[in-house]
């Protein structure tokens, strides 16, 4: 038997809703992939800069740039330098390094008299402006000791200038010939590693707040 017609227009309405809600169904998932895929894309790269800067932390950056243009160095060297010293949380070390920049007290008073600086007082090192200015003055002082090297610089600031100074007459080269392998010390190569690698880090991260852009 034929269902009238009446049925068949209510199947055929039905059915086309369904359809459409369907469709409907279909373009809401799209969206919403869509969006999702927007999102990710704006925000991921927002995720990874705050992952990079909690685990790479910039702080003083206006007192690192001015005594990197005062001493001529590159201020991500700087910054690399105290993240690689004290990761920009000023402590006193086992061995007595004070300040964001580790430095030894009888070290930083070495430095003051060089730099002409009157009434130095190891109380000094625990202002961050001062530690830096005295810690870039001392880098500053080993890169140019060193013939302009970085290398050898960064070596001298962690085991010392005599022990450097030993190493390269042991090795009979000069420092311009200075390689990683010639540190004998594990730790001290490890240091220069890694203040080189975040050196690159700083650039690439925080090239704003260090004044390349």
């Amino acid at each position: 038997m034929t269902p009238p017609a009446a049925t068949v227009a209510t199947r055929r309405s039905a059915s086309a809703r369904r359809s459409a809600v369907r469709r409907r169904r279909g373009m809401l998932a799209l969206g919403g992939v869509a969006l999702a895929v927007l999102v990710g894309v704006l925000v991921a790269p927002l995720f990874q800069k705050a992952i990079r800067e909690l685990s790479l932390p910039l702080q003083y950056q206006a007192v690192i740039r001015q005594q990197a243009a005062a001493k001529h160095l590159d201020p991500a060297l700087i910054a690399a330098v105290i993240y690689a010293e004290s990761k920009f949380d000023p402590r006193t070390s086992r061995a007595g390094a004070e300040g964001l920049m580790q430095l030894l007290p009888q070290t930083a008073a070495y430095l003051a008299t060089r730099s002409g600086g009157t009434g130095f007082s190891p109380n000094d090192l625990a202002t961050p402006e001062v530690n830096i200015a005295y810690g870039s003055y001392y880098l500053r002082y080993l890169i140019d000791h060193y013939g302009g090297q970085v290398m050898p610089a960064l070596a001298a600031y962690n085991a010392g200038v005599t022990n450097v100074d030993r190493w390269l007459a042991e090795s009979r080269v000069d420092a311009h010939a200075f390689v990683i392998t010639d540190v004998p010390y594990p730790e001290t190569r490890a240091y220069v590693e890694r203040v080189l690698r975040a050196q690159s880090d700083y650039r690439r991260t925080y090239a704003r707040q260090l004044g390349y852009e």
